[in-house]
């Protein structure tokens, strides 16, 4: 397991819900029990609200869709004008028992493949699967999407990037593949609530990006059930602000680079 992997996450954890409300809770308390108890019943609802909030459809949407605006799906791959088919990695599913053990695409890694599957039959363009395994669990996510495609979409990647940890080294380590094959224009396929920072990494690394967005989460229309708590708009909420985070760490390391 890479030591830097475990320290992002570990540093993302604690930025993130539900844990970082959970401590801003624990302080409230700490205030509470330290007779700052305006303070202290202040943090505590606070972190209460948040929860709550960041919990509801209608929370998550206004931090998903400003993400999920600025890149929209695209309209017509077959004139693009790109090289190839750039697949970023989203997880995996470990040890499934029912495919003997095999590690499996994460649900977001499947809707990444078979929207990279559906570009490649309009546009006969070759794919580079990307994700290496920081978790230092087997094999990397590159080659568990590449036997996916195969195997349940009937396609053959060309390219596997199997050494990455994050999305500036998806970017950089394909750039260090592709270039041999004189790519420098590429369909970007990711989340749509990824592909602002995951088209700016790639920008960064000299690619000429077409982004090719998938997986859009702020699509169901407001209702009274959209303010209603439950854990899959705290997993919106959680993915978004990885992304707001992510993407504001990654701009001050390109000012300071």
């Amino acid at each position: 397991m890479s030591a830097s992997w475990l320290l992002t996450n570990a540093i993302a954890s604690l930025l993130l819900p539900p844990l970082s409300l959970v401590v801003l809770g624990l302080l409230g308390l700490w205030l509470l029990m330290r007779r700052w108890r305006r303070l202290g019943r202040g943090l505590i609802a606070l972190a209460v609200l948040l929860l709550v909030g960041l919990s509801t459809p209608a929370g998550s949407q206004l931090l998903v869709a400003p993400l999920e605006q600025q890149l929209l799906p695209l309209a017509d791959p077959a004139r693009s004008g790109a090289q190839a088919i750039v697949v970023l990695g989203g997880g995996r599913r470990y040890f499934a028992p029912e495919d003997a053990g095999r590690h499996q695409p994460s649900e977001p890694s499947l809707m990444r493949l078979r929207h990279a599957a559906r570009l490649h039959r309009l546009t006969g363009l070759p794919l580079l699967v990307s994700g290496g395994a920081p978790d230092g669990h087997g094999s990397s996510e590159a080659e568990i999407m590449a036997r996916s495609l195969d195997e349940d979409f009937g396609i053959r990647a060309r390219w596997l990037e199997v050494t990455s940890g994050n999305t500036a080294q998806n970017a950089l380590n394909a750039s260090l593949v592709l270039q041999k094959s004189g790519v420098t224009r590429i369909l970007l396929v990711t989340d749509a609530l990824h592909m602002p920072r995951a088209a700016a990494s790639f920008r960064h690394a000299g690619f000429d990006v077409v982004p090719a967005p998938t997986n859009f989460v702020a699509r169901r229309p407001l209702d009274a059930a959209s303010f209603i708590p439950g854990a899959a708009a705290l997993k919106d909420s959680h993915y978004a602000l990885h992304e707001w985070i992510g993407g504001l760490w990654y701009r001050l390391r390109l000012a300071f680079a």
